[in-house]
């Protein structure tokens, strides 16, 4: 009975010994895994960090309404085209906030896809859809001010706000197409 008292009480100093050393290995594996699996945890895409598709609709439409209002590219623009579409298709502009939406939503790498209403020779179709606008280059900066100002107002963080306005400026070589197709013809 001594004897099995002594084996077991061995046994178990034993057991307890082992556990005690291979606990700091353990744990450091465990520190390694979590180290590891903090650096493959992807970021967060655009479209996650605005909010997702209720705050970037919320956004557009606080653009889009500015827009219209908006003194140099609204319904007083000095360019005609623009001044036509701003007072006598407003009918439309529930259909193209929704547009937008998507189109923002796709490019932020949401679970959305935009596709173009008017196809043309780039993906995204902006070209042709602006054509008969003529907006200029100047008139495009107006634009992209004034979604700078709406993503302030939407208190939009500073890099976020700055990769959405990097995004729509990649764009302006189509936006202005039809106005630099005009010039040139005369």
């Amino acid at each position: 009975m001594a004897e099995a008292l002594l084996t077991s009480i061995t046994r178990r100093k034993v057991v307890a010994g082992l556990a005690l050393t291979a606990a700091p290995v353990a744990l450091a594996g465990a520190d390694n895994a979590y180290a590891q699996a903090q650096q493959t945890v992807p970021e967060k895409s655009l479209y996650e960090r605005l909010g997702g598709v209720f705050a970037i609709a919320a956004v557009v439409d606080h653009f889009s309404d500015a827009v219209v209002k908006s003194p140099v590219v609204g319904q007083k623009s000095k360019n005609p085209q623009l001044r036509e579409w701003h007072t006598k298709n407003l009918k439309r502009l529930p259909g193209l906030k929704f547009m937008r939406t998507l189109w923002v939503c796709n490019v932020s790498g949401g679970p959305f896809q935009f596709t173009a209403t008017k196809p043309s020779k780039t993906p995204v179709g902006l070209e042709e859809a602006h054509r008969d606008l003529r907006i200029s280059p100047a008139e495009f900066d107006e634009v992209v001010a004034e979604l700078g100002r709406t993503l302030d107002f939407a208190k939009v963080p500073k890099r976020e706000k700055a990769e959405v306005l990097a995004a729509f400026a990649a764009h302006k070589d189509e936006v202005t197409a039809g106005y630099v197709a005009a010039a040139k013809r005369g």
